[in-house]
C-alpha cells in the first residue's frame, strides 16, 4: 500500500498537535491549570468528554489513509518483478478495521439484525416435486445470518445468546478497569482500597471517576453487543445500495468532526484578531470592523453559503486533472465548506471580545501600563489576551455542536459535503426519500440520529462543564 495524505488529515493531525501544546501550557499556567481541574471534578464535563473521546478516537483511526496495493493483471515474472500498481480507491485504517462492515454488501435494503431482504422479489424455489417456480417472497441475504443455514427459527435465540455474552463480557471489562482506577488511586493518595473505592463513588477525588468509569459503562454495554452482532448480522440494517448502515454512521463521525474543529480553525484567528483590535484602539478601526461584521451578518448565512459552495463546485468540475482520486475531490469540498461556514461564523465571537475588551482597556492595571509607555502590542498579548481566552475556550466548544448541525441541514438541502462522502447530513437526506415507501425504511435515518444526537449532546454537556470552569464570575461564585 501506499500513504495518502490529504489536507483534512493534515489539519486534523495539527489540531492534536496544538491540543497538545495546549495541554502542556495549561500545567505550566497556575489559572488555567486550576480551571482544567475544575472541568475534571464536574460528573456531567468527565462524563461527556470520555464520550467525546471514542468519538476523537474514530474520527483519528478515519484520518490515516491509504492505497492498497493490487497485483499486476498480466501477472509475470516473480512477485518482486512485478509492477506495483495501486487501487484509485482510497481507504483508512478505520476502514480496515471494519473490512467486513465495508465488504459484505446487499442486494438493497434490509431491516436491522434481518435474515432477509426489506421487499419482495421474484425468485425461484423448488416445490415438493423438484421443480422450480417464480414467487413472490422475500429473499435471504447474502451476509446477514448467513451462518443460521436455513434454520432461520434460531436467528432470535442467537441474538439474544449473543448480548447475554456481550454484557458479561462488559461487566468483567468494567470491573477490570474499576479495579486497576482504585488501586492507582489508592497508590498515589496512601490509602487503602476500600478508602480508594469509597472516595471515587463520592466524587473526593481530583477528577470525576465515578462519572468516567459510569461513562465507560455506558459505552461498553452499547458497544461490545454491536461489535459482537455485526460480525455476522446488520446491526442497524442496510441501505438502498446494501451497505451496512453501522459502518456508515462510523465513518460520518470523521466529517462531523471535520467540520466543527477545522472550521473554528478558520474562524478563531480572524475572530480574535479583530474583536481585540476593535476594541483596543476604538476609533476609526473599531467602526471599521464593526461595519464590516454587521454588513456579513446582514446577509442570509444559507444564501452565502449556497453561492460560495456552488462557485467551488464549478471550479472543481472544470479542473478534473486536479484530482487523482474521487476521495481527494471530496476532501477540497469537504475544506471549502469548512472555509465558508468560517468566514460566515467568526462574527459573533468577534463581537463578544470587542465587547470584553473596550471593558478590560479601561482597567486600572492596563492604564498603568499605557502610562509607562509598555506597547500596545506587549499589553494585548500580556494582559487583554489571556484574560480572553475563557471566552474563547466557550465559544470553541459550543459552536462545535452548532457547525455539526449546520452540516446535517446543508447536506440536507444539498449544498453541503459531496454527495460521494459519508456524513450525517447525506444520510439523513438519502433516507428523508425512503420514509414515504411502504414498507417504511426508517433504521437509516434513526441510526444517523441517535449518533449524532449522541456527539452534540456531549459536546453541549462538555461546552457547560467549561463554561462554569472558565468563567471568572462563576468560577468565583462557585
Amino acid at each position: 500500500m501506499t500513504p495518502v495524505v490529504l489536507w483534512s488529515d493534515v489539519l486534523i493531525w495539527l489540531l492534536v498537535l496544538a491540543a497538545s501544546v495546549l495541554g502542556w501550557l495549561s500545567r505550566r499556567n497556575p489559572l488555567l491549570r486550576a480551571a482544567w481541574q475544575r472541568v475534571g471534578r464536574s460528573r456531567a464535563g468527565m462524563a461527556s468528554a470520555t464520550v467525546l473521546l471514542v468519538f476523537v478516537c474514530i474520527g483519528l483511526l478515519d484520518s490515516l489513509h491509504y492505497r492498497p496495493r493490487l497485483e499486476d493483471s498480466a501477472g509475470r515474472g516473480t512477485s518482486s518483478e512485478k509492477t506495483a500498481v495501486y487501487s484509485v480507491e482510497v481507504l483508512s485504517l478505520l476502514d480496515f478495521l471494519l473490512t467486513p462492515l465495508r465488504t459484505r454488501t446487499e442486494k438493497t435494503y434490509s431491516e436491522p439484525l434481518a435474515t432477509r431482504a426489506h421487499a419482495k422479489e421474484s425468485i425461484e424455489i423448488r416445490d415438493a416435486d423438484g421443480q422450480l417456480r417464480q414467487s413472490r417472497d422475500y429473499p435471504r441475504l447474502k451476509h446477514g445470518g448467513a451462518h443460521l443455514g436455513n434454520d432461520e427459527a434460531r436467528r432470535d435465540a442467537d441474538v439474544a445468546e449473543r448480548v447475554l455474552r456481550a454484557l458479561g463480557l462488559a461487566m468483567l471489562v468494567w470491573w477490570m478497569l474499576a479495579a486497576a482506577t482504585a488501586a492507582l488511586l489508592a497508590r498515589r493518595q496512601n490509602c487503602s482500597h476500600r478508602e480508594a473505592w469509597r472516595r471515587i463513588w463520592h466524587n473526593e477525588s481530583d477528577l470525576a471517576c465515578n462519572a468516567v468509569l459510569a461513562a465507560i459503562a455506558a459505552l461498553l454495554l452499547c458497544g461490545l453487543p454491536l461489535a459482537i452482532l455485526a460480525s455476522d448480522y446488520h446491526v442497524f440494517g442496510t441501505d438502498k445500495v446494501g451497505q451496512d448502515v453501522l459502518y456508515q454512521v462510523l465513518k460520518s463521525v470523521r466529517t462531523a468532526l471535520v467540520i466543527g474543529l477545522v472550521t473554528t480553525l478558520v474562524m478563531l484567528p480572524v475572530a480574535i484578531f479583530l474583536g481585540i483590535v476593535a476594541g483596543y484602539f476604538r476609533g476609526w478601526i473599531d467602526d471599521l470592523i464593526q461595519y464590516l461584521y454587521t454588513t456579513l451578518s446582514s446577509i442570509p448565512g444559507v444564501l452565502l453559503i449556497a453561492a460560495a459552495v456552488l462557485m467551488m463546485q464549478v471550479l472543481i468540475d472544470t479542473h478534473p486533472q486536479w484530482f487523482a482520486t474521487a476521495a481527494e475531490r471530496a476532501d477540497l469540498r469537504l475544506l471549502a465548506l469548512c472555509c465558508i461556514l468560517g468566514v460566515t461564523s467568526w462574527t459573533g465571537l468577534c463581537r463578544l471580545l470587542r465587547g470584553e475588551t473596550l471593558k478590560l482597556r479601561e482597567l486600572e492595571y492596563i492604564q498603568a501600563a499605557q502610562a509607562f509607555g509598555v506597547s500596545d502590542l506587549r499589553i494585548i498579548a500580556r494582559h487583554i489576551l489571556p484574560n480572553l481566552m475563557h471566552i474563547v475556550i466557550i465559544a470553541l466548544v459550543m459552536d462545535f455542536s452548532s457547525l455539526v448541525l449546520a452540516e446535517a441541514v446543508l447536506s440536507y438541502v444539498g449544498i453541503g459535503v459531496d454527495p460521494t462522502m459519508i456524513s450525517f447530513g447525506t444520510m439523513i437526506n438519502n433516507a428523508r426519500l425512503e420514509l414515504a415507501r411502504e414498507p417504511m425504511v426508517w433504521w437509516s435515518l434513526a441510526a444517523a440520529f441517535v449518533f449524532m444526537f449522541t456527539l452534540v449532546l456531549a459536546a453541549n454537556l462538555l461546552a457547560d462543564a467549561m463554561r462554569d470552569a472558565f468563567d471568572p464570575r462563576l468560577a468565583g461564585s462557585a
